[in-house]
This record gives structure tokens, sequence and C-alpha cells, in this order.
């Protein structure tokens, strides 16, 4: 995306330890991928963001180690309240790049939906593959 974010399955092994861990170990694999992200080459347009799109965001992928039992739910969640951090950086931060007479919510809303949606069914298709051949094992 011209503004950073992408559709990549970074999540993936975020959700799966969540999943398989619970929701510390999932929190604290995504605030730590967030940090690696950081020194591999963020987007930063304002050093606030740095906290809410990176570690905040991808720690949030944790939470849907709350529901183990159900891998769309844990996607979902997990995905969920990732999208609530960087729609949050969306409208403090990015407001200025919304195209002049549409809200900044609405512009930060489908900005980080169109990216963090199709993130969000894929890791729910691989999921239970993941879960299937670890167990496996």
């Amino acid at each position: 995306m011209p503004y950073g974010g992408s559709i990549s399955l970074e999540s993936l092994p975020i959700l799966y330890l969540a999943t398989w861990r619970g929701v510390r170990p999932g929190i604290s694999a995504g605030i730590l991928c967030g940090l690696i992200q950081l020194l591999l080459g963020a987007h930063i347009f304002h050093p606030a963001q740095v906290i809410l799109d990176y570690p905040l965001a991808f720690g949030l992928l944790g939470v849907g180690g709350l529901f183990p039992s159900s891998v769309v739910l844990t996607c979902v969640i997990g995905g969920s309240a990732r999208f609530v951090a960087h729609f949050a950086s969306g409208i403090i931060f990015f407001s200025s790049y919304a195209p002049e007479g549409t809200a900044v919510w609405a512009y930060s809303a489908l900005y980080n939906i169109s990216y963090l949606l199709p993130e969000m069914v894929i890791s729910a298709a691989l999921l239970p593959f993941i879960i299937r051949r670890a167990s496996s094992v």
C-alpha cells in the first residue's frame, strides 16, 4: 500500500502461537514481530505512530488466543484488534492523506480493511492446516 500496510503472512505465526500457547505468548511474539519490522524498514510518518502501527498492532494479534478452540474466531478477534490500532493511527496521523470531502475515519477504515481483511481470511484458511500439521509431528 502507498503509506504502509500489505497483505502478508506475518500474522499467521503470531496467531498460531496465540492459539497454541495462549494470549501472553501471542502478544509477546506480536510485539517482538512489530519491533523487528521497525528495525527492518518501517514506514514512519510520525514518532508516536511507531507504537500504534508496530508493537501494539502486532501485539494485539495475540488477543486472538482467547479463543483457541475456534481458529476462525482467533483470526477474527486477533485481526480485528490489530485493525483497531491501525485504524486509530490512520485517524491520528494520516488524516492529511484522506481525499477532500472524505471523512477521516472512513478513509482510515477503508484503507486498513483493504489489506487486513484479506490477511484475516488467508490466515483463517491456512491456520487449521498448520495446527493439524504441527499436532501430527
